[in-house]
């Protein structure tokens, strides 16, 4: 019996503990993708995020912004909800190791340098969830219920 592409995306290996990670996880993704997109918290918005992006060689700079930005905030929203748990996660993490390597790699690990401790983190807590799933509490879990 074949398992369907929607029952290998949603099914979930793991209980509570996917589920207390994602969610604030989910949220900070959001905030600085909102950072990224709206110039919310304090951000820059597309256009700053855009010039930025350029300045380092990401080119177009708008259009990377915007990738990035909705990478973080709609991959933390996905998180947050449980929807689409791994593919969100795949995407946040090569969002992550991008970060990693294109701004933070030179600057060493820690933040107070603008290392890259914190995208790595985000990378490893990604890399987490793409193989567990979503958890117990998720729309990922009734779906594959249903399956």
């Amino acid at each position: 019996m074949t398992t369907s592409l929607i029952q290998k995306i949603t099914n979930t290996t793991s209980g509570i503990a996917s589920t207390i990670l994602r969610i604030p996880v989910g949220l900070i993704l959001m905030a600085h993708g909102a950072q990224k997109l709206f110039g919310a918290f304090g951000g820059y918005g597309l256009e700053g995020t855009g010039q930025f992006m350029a300045s380092l060689g990401l080119e177009p700079g708008y259009l990377m912004a915007l990738l990035a930005g909705s990478a973080e905030f709609f991959g933390g929203l996905a998180l947050v909800i449980g929807l689409l748990v791994r593919p969100a996660s795949i995407v946040v993490a090569f969002t992550m190791l991008i970060a990693i390597f294109t701004v933070h790699i030179s600057n060493g690990l820690f933040m107070s340098n603008n290392g890259y401790e914190y995208a790595l983190t985000l990378l490893i807590v990604a890399v987490s969830l793409a193989f567990s799933g979503a958890g117990s509490f998720s729309v990922d879990k009734a779906i594959s219920a249903k399956n």
